[in-house]
């Protein structure tokens, strides 16, 4: 019989609605409950400590919606809370997006040099470089800290001329040497794929952009065939919304990173201080 709770997802806010686009495309079948929260994005600038106390009552709300498994839809968060939740939630399936990226990573380079574009907390903590050395250690990893991107995400900017801008500007000292410039870029924040159109004009075609979106859905579903979770369902699957802040906002910028339009009233605002 199959398991017909939902898959539950999280992240500091939009940008994980791009993991989500991905999962509905793969599992059509599967219910899901998105959690955004947006009353304290971004993460990225914030200390470990703090990420993880967030992911902890992140997780806990959507345990409060019977989830069957937990999906991590944030850099930051992926790369410092994973094992924390895993440990306190265990034996349920927590999944995050950094190993999924550094797959994706390294099955796209032909010359061994990727680049990492990530929040600056996941940049110093390094999770990229030690997940893609553990995947293929002759790769050259290099690093960039892209803090405006978020911002720019959320706004709603992530295609225009300041987006572009800030593209190049942050781009800059990843392809002064042509020599040690990486052939492969990942995209290792879940907003920073609507960021993609601006990145590639200043770019061109000389490289590979890589988001952990479709590799992260595929993680999921041998997640959920491994433990005999997956639906039963022959319908298409619902989504749920929930956000700490502004779901009115949440609505009408995150159709931008879902790929459709999210009605106003779909988006449950939610207190995490008292979940």
């Amino acid at each position: 019989m199959g398991d017909r709770r939902a898959i539950g997802v999280f992240d500091s806010g939009m940008g994980g609605l791009t993991v989500l686009r991905a999962l509905r495309d793969a599992l059509p079948y599967e219910d899901l409950v998105y959690l955004g929260d947006t009353a304290r994005l971004p993460y990225g600038t914030k200390s470990a400590d703090t990420v993880t106390a967030y992911a902890l009552q992140a997780t806990k709300q959507l345990l409060a919606h019977d989830v069957k498994i937990v999906v991590i839809a944030c850099n930051t968060a992926s790369a410092v809370a994973i094992e924390p939740l895993a440990d306190q939630h265990a034996p349920l399936p927590v999944l995050g997006v950094v190993e999924p990226g550094a797959r994706a990573g390294v099955a796209a380079t032909q010359t061994n040099r990727i680049g990492v574009l990530a929040t600056e907390s996941t940049v110093k903590g390094g999770a990229y470089a030690r997940a893609i050395s553990a995947l293929a250690p002759d790769v050259h990893v290099r690093q960039q800290a892209c803090a405006l991107f978020v911002a720019l995400a959320e706004e709603g900017w992530g295609n225009d001329a300041i987006a572009e801008a800030a593209a190049s500007r942050y781009l800059k000292p990843l392809f002064d040497d042509p020599e040690t410039a990486p052939d492969t870029l990942v995209l290792g924040c879940t907003h920073f794929p609507v960021l993609a159109p601006a990145i590639s004009r200043v770019l061109g075609d000389r490289v590979t952009l890589v988001d952990s979106a479709a590799t992260t859905a595929e993680s999921v579903a041998a997640a959920l065939a491994k433990n005999d979770l997956a639906t039963d369902a022959s319908s298409n699957g619902s989504e749920r919304f929930l956000a700490t802040d502004a779901p009115e906002r949440f609505a009408r910028v995150g159709g931008l990173f879902f790929g459709s339009e999210i009605a106003t009233d779909a988006v449950e605002l939610v207190d995490l201080q008292l979940s």
